[in-house]
């Protein structure tokens, strides 16, 4: 079976938790069957790249996204089967599944509806990022849910779609890569103290991460309690600014050292170094169908302090690997002030904080390996053809 992969993110462009995704499902994949990877962006040697044509080059980015997704339905010919990952390559897999009579397989990392925001960087083009996700999904062979969660997601935005053909694979991650380090050289580059609590967050600057949310949180930190923000790539500039502004002022109250914020994209050992020190891994998303990063610091044997939102409680064990805290949008100031409590709760406990870190790296190992989930997506794919 050749299996044509279709996603805007692939090494060395990935920046969020659906390209990480995508990278190792298909070294998995590859184990198992023939993977052609067809991709956005500049050309690699183990995937066939697609930049916007010239003559889109002053387009909106939904009208450039459809370009390259053209280039890849005529690149796609003599795939059996089409998996494409996001809304950025939904399109792609469905026009090619059409024009090639073979089955498309979406997965569902995140969903337009559920993330109204998207507008302030899209504009009008999110009214077709919203029109391509709709008619990918309601003709898909098989959709594939990174959580349970997620699923229902999937089933109250698109009530046309056969909830039988909607399946649940979690995410992964590879435990080899993420796994604790002693090193601390990255910490010192960018003046983190290894020897005192600091809570960590790693992600892009958009409102699905809750960002704001963290920093005003963060003015009820205990006072021992440092602040490392690993945040860059705003949505709009707008936002960006509105972040900036907020940690400006965040540090004119607790202090210049006590909030370090990185207002760039870390390199993957870099982060690891970081998880691997945190007292606490944070996470405030509003919305996450899975959220990997919480994985990801799991395995490097971090407590994690996360909304409860998603997929997230399918991934963070509450009372055992982390704390989670509930999010209601109708009362961010509750939210907020809770959050501060649970962090304070793990990094004002060192025994605490260890416990859960151990406990979060053991259930990374045992229940998110890569090889499962490459053979169960794999069975998807077999079901998908059986039933075309």
């Amino acid at each position: 079976m050749k299996i044509g992969i279709f996603t805007r993110e692939w090494p060395p462009d990935v920046y969020g938790g659906a390209g990480v995704h995508v990278e190792q499902l298909v070294q998995q994949l590859r184990l198992l069957e023939e993977v052609d990877v067809f991709c956005f962006g500049e050309e690699r040697t183990d995937a066939q790249a697609f930049s916007p044509p010239a003559a889109y080059s002053d387009a909106n980015m939904a009208v450039q996204t459809l370009a390259v997704d053209l280039e890849m339905v005529d690149a796609a010919a003599g795939c059996d089967l089409m998996h494409s990952h996001t809304w950025y390559a939904n399109m792609a897999g469905h026009l090619a599944s059409l024009l090639y009579g073979v089955p498309h397989v979406i997965s569902a990392h995140s969903l337009e509806p559920r993330r109204p925001w998207k507008e302030e960087q899209l504009g009008g083009g999110y009214r077709i990022s919203s029109w391509v996700e709709r008619a990918a999904y309601r003709d898909a062979d098989a959709i594939i849910a990174v959580s349970h969660g997620m699923r229902a997601d999937v089933l109250d935005c698109y009530p046309d779609v056969d909830p039988d053909k909607v399946k649940v694979v979690h995410n992964g991650i590879d435990t080899n890569v993420y796994t604790p380090v002693a090193a601390t050289g990255a910490l010192e580059r960018y003046g983190v103290p290894a020897d005192e609590p600091f809570a960590f967050f790693v992600g892009r600057i958009t409102r699905q991460k809750g960002l704001p949310h963290l920093l005003r949180a963060a003015e009820h930190f205990a006072p021992g309690v440092r602040l490392v923000l690993a945040a860059s790539s705003p949505d709009t500039p707008e936002l960006g600014d509105e972040v900036a502004a907020q940690i400006v002022a965040l540090k004119a109250r607790r202090g210049e050292d006590r909030v370090i914020w990185i207002d760039e994209q870390m390199g993957k050992e870099d982060i690891i170094e970081f998880y691997s020190h945190a007292t606490a891994f944070v996470c405030p998303s509003v919305y996450e169908p899975l959220g990997i990063v919480n994985l990801e610091a799991m395995a490097c044997e971090t407590a994690v302090v996360a909304s409860d939102v998603g997929g997230i409680p399918e991934v963070v064990d509450a009372g055992e690997t982390g704390l989670l805290v509930h999010y209601d949008q109708s009362d961010p100031k509750q939210f907020e002030e809770d959050f501060a409590a649970a962090v304070n709760t793990v990094c004002t406990d060192a025994a605490l904080a260890t416990q859960f870190g151990v406990a979060g790296r053991e259930r990374a190992v045992t229940h998110f390996a890569w090889d499962a989930i490459a053979r169960r997506t794999v069975t998807v794919y077999e079901d998908a053809i059986a039933n075309r």
